[in-house]
């Protein structure tokens, strides 16, 4: 993702300078140079649509990772009252990721993320990331 905002900073500074060049062309009556930077921006356009593109991949590429577990206990998963977000944190946490790891992943804040967690420990009755992983493994709604 920052490798991405810094493209696309490095792009807008290149277009300033590109429309610097045409405000100086245009009061020297160069044409040419302004085909020129016609054609960088068509470029630049190619570039910025090609990087997006490149990042919802990502996006889609993500989200096709969060783990589904195939043998849980629904009834307790409907009892403890876990949402569908909760329950894929819960999944993340399993796996071993941060916070930031998870906020990452799930296209959500750290402080989204720290409050569904906070309602996951309280639902499943913990105080800490590993008693809420042995809790649901016992319970059988994770792996």
């Amino acid at each position: 993702m920052k490798q991405i905002i810094i493209s696309f900073g490095i792009l807008i500074a290149c277009l300033a300078v590109l429309f610097q060049l045409a405000k100086f062309s245009f009061w020297q009556g160069n044409i040419r140079m302004e085909i020129w930077i016609a054609g960088f921006s068509v470029l630049f356009l190619v570039i910025g649509i090609l990087l997006s593109r490149g990042m919802f991949r990502q996006e889609v590429e993500i989200k096709a990772e969060v783990p589904a577990t195939t043998e849980i206990n629904e009834k307790q998963l409907l009892k403890l009252g876990l949402s569908k977000r909760e329950y894929e944190i819960l999944g993340l946490i399993n796996e071993g990721y941060s916070n930031q790891q998870i906020a990452e992943r799930l296209f959500v804040t750290e402080s989204t993320v720290k409050k569904h967690v906070s309602g996951l420990f309280l639902k499943l009755d913990v105080e800490r990331r590993t008693e809420a992983i042995k809790k649901a493994r016992e319970l059988r709604i994770i792996a």
